[in-house]
């Protein structure tokens, strides 16, 4: 049975899942979200009422959560790349830069742009700095992390550098990444150029306008 994602090409959560799909070729039917697609979002949410995307239905088996999602397309639907590795300690080391770079890069960088959604009286100016202070922080950490680095972890394309690569696209729009990170910068540039990153990018570009902070003019 195809595998089905609920999911919308302009969300970061998403990509991270996408570039796993179209690194290995897996097959899949791709559920697009939102107001256009009324059927669709109505069988999401009976999925899941937390109404977070995306989903992946493997058959009658819902996936949650995009880390596990890719786990679970490494366990059951493998390809020639494997995203976590076999070995354990390393596999450690790769699900911990994913948990650094969903929490404390796409996590922050994302309150802020739920911020610039809401009304102006519903706005958080303290919580939106207290965001940008740790992404700072981020940064700064990621940037001695990637001296002497091709990717996050180990010496291959993994399930940190999935997580990577959405978080650090919008987060230099949303927060820009210091130009005296150098390493930074070099790494999210080979993100960027990894072609089945580069295709989910390619294919959430005429969704830019939804960005509330106003897309930059490049990448």
């Amino acid at each position: 049975m195809t595998l089905q994602l609920f999911a919308h090409p302009f969300s970061s959560y998403c990509q991270k899942v996408l570039i796993v799909l179209y690194e290995n070729h897996t097959p899949f039917q791709f559920r697009q979200l939102g107001p256009d697609q009324p059927e669709t979002q109505a069988e999401f949410e009976r999925l899941w009422p937390i109404k977070r995307m995306p989903i992946l239905m493997d058959g009658a088996t819902p996936v949650i959560e995009s880390t596990v999602i890719i786990e679970h397309l490494d366990l059951h639907h493998p390809g020639p790349r494997r995203f976590v590795p076999d070995d354990s300690k390393a596999a450690l080391d790769v699900r911990f830069m994913d948990r650094y770079f969903d929490n404390y890069v796409m996590a922050p960088q994302m309150k802020v742009v739920f911020n610039a959604l809401r009304s102006v009286e519903q706005r958080d100016p303290y919580g939106v700095a207290e965001s940008r202070r740790l992404l700072d922080t981020s940064y700064a950490w990621l940037d001695a992390r990637m001296k002497g680095r091709q990717w996050a972890s180990g010496d291959q394309f993994s399930l940190a550098d999935c997580a990577a690569a959405p978080a650090l696209f919008y987060a230099d729009w949303t927060h820009p990444i210091p130009e005296s990170w150098t390493h930074l910068h070099a790494y999210r540039r080979r993100l960027l150029a990894w072609p089945s990153f580069a295709r989910a990018v390619n294919e959430a570009r005429k969704y830019r306008s939804f960005f509330p902070l106003g897309a930059p003019d490049r990448d």
